[in-house]
């Protein structure tokens, strides 16, 4: 046996020494016949997300609440308190201080909403002043568009009438119906109620039910040892960086708030304090929020002030005060390895945004957090989470 496999190699070695290149075996990472599958699973998963939403997203709005309050739920239970108990009191308390807040504000709202008509008028007036539209010419340009709109008419009062045993029908715009509007309002509301109540109600029992769940999908991972250890890795890197991510958005988007709502404050811009929440909350939607509010903010500087500088400088706040929440603040609280590629963040808020509408921008990042949670600790997906990160 030893002279055999001496000769064996000594074959091998003969063959190097001869010039003879080893050929590596070639190695397809994908089949071909796989692709068209995986597009096809993509497609399905991308198709049952949209046609379940009103299932998904209570769910995962539950799953980051109990994310988010767990630790102080574990807090509560090491000071004996009972998990119910604890978990009860952090949702009365969130939903309290939620509700105090929008009743503290409900006037501002109120009054910024009855100043809209006013503003709009004073828009139009500084249009004219800044771009030297004299009222003349807007009304000659209104001129034109009625005469245009009378030659149409004409147009199809004179078509030639309707031959002999044909019915000419006329469609009529429908009226405004009051009823109908109420009722649409109500029926928003009451949906919004209600997802409310199941969120609420989903975290609650999330946070009753403790490391239940975990224990569960640590059991069900498979019989040999190393896969229930992958497992217990990856669900703990998930809690961690959901944890992590949702502390962070917490603190940034409360700074964000209570920044601009002084900066407001100290320039004089009408309800400063509405603006500052609003400012603290879009600021959970990763780039778009920052538009959103920095444009804003912007056109009510605009209204309010009747200048272009005034515009640009409460532009100017918002965009230096997200500007060092975003470069400076968020990147020395973030872990480097929680960190997400800037093109992968704004795409997947994208997709999640037109995927979901509004709950999409706010439940994207987590998602994809989680998503590559999964794909660092997973070996076949392990080049996903590559790509997705910094």
């Amino acid at each position: 046996m030893d002279k055999t496999n001496e000769t064996a190699a000594g074959g091998a070695r003969g063959g190097d020494e001869a010039g003879v290149p080893d050929v590596p075996e070639p190695r397809i990472p994908t089949e071909v016949h796989s692709v068209p599958l995986i597009l096809l699973t993509v497609f399905a998963v991308v198709f049952i997300l949209d046609w379940a939403q009103t299932v998904f997203i209570p769910l995962i709005l539950g799953v980051i609440i109990s994310y988010a309050l767990s630790p102080l739920v574990n807090q509560l239970h090491k000071w004996h308190m009972p998990r119910a108990i604890g978990a009860a009191l952090l949702l009365l308390m969130i939903v309290g201080g939620i509700g105090s807040l929008a009743y503290s504000l409900e006037d501002d709202a109120s009054s910024m909403i009855e100043t809209l008509p006013e503003a709009a008028q004073k828009f139009r007036h500084t249009v004219r002043r800044e771009w030297g539209m004299s009222r003349g010419a807007i009304e000659n340009v209104q001129k034109a568009a009625d005469q245009l709109e009378h030659a149409a008419n004409e147009t199809a009062a004179a078509s030639p009438p309707a031959p002999r045993g044909v019915t000419r029908v006329q469609i009529e715009s429908p009226k405004f119906n009051m009823r109908d509007y109420l009722w649409n309002g109500t029926r928003g509301a009451l949906s919004f109620i209600s997802l409310a109540v199941m969120v609420l109600f989903l975290a609650y029992f999330l946070m009753v039910s403790g490391d239940t769940f975990r224990r569960k999908l640590v059991k069900l991972s498979g019989p040999t040892l190393s896969k229930k250890k992958i497992t217990v890795q990856m669900l703990n890197e998930i809690n961690v960086q959901i944890q992590r991510y949702l502390l962070v958005q917490v603190l940034t988007s409360v700074l964000v708030g209570i920044t601009s709502w002084l900066a407001f404050l100290w320039i004089g811009l009408e309800h400063a304090a509405v603006w500052g929440i609003a400012a603290g909350v879009l600021n959970l939607v990763p780039y778009l929020g920052a538009i959103i509010i920095i444009g804003g903010t912007a056109l009510v500087g605009f209204l309010q002030f009747g200048t272009i500088a005034m515009a640009l400088t409460v532009a100017g706040i918002s965009l230096l005060i997200h500007t060092l929440e975003g470069n400076l603040l968020t990147p020395w609280l973030t872990g480097r390895a929680s960190r997400m590629n800037a093109v992968i963040v704004f795409a997947g808020v994208l997709f999640w945004g037109w995927l979901w509408g509004a709950w999409g921008l706010l439940l994207g990042m987590p998602i994809m957090m989680a998503i590559k949670s999964v794909c660092d600790r997973v070996e076949e997906f392990r080049p996903v989470g590559e790509f997705m990160g910094d």
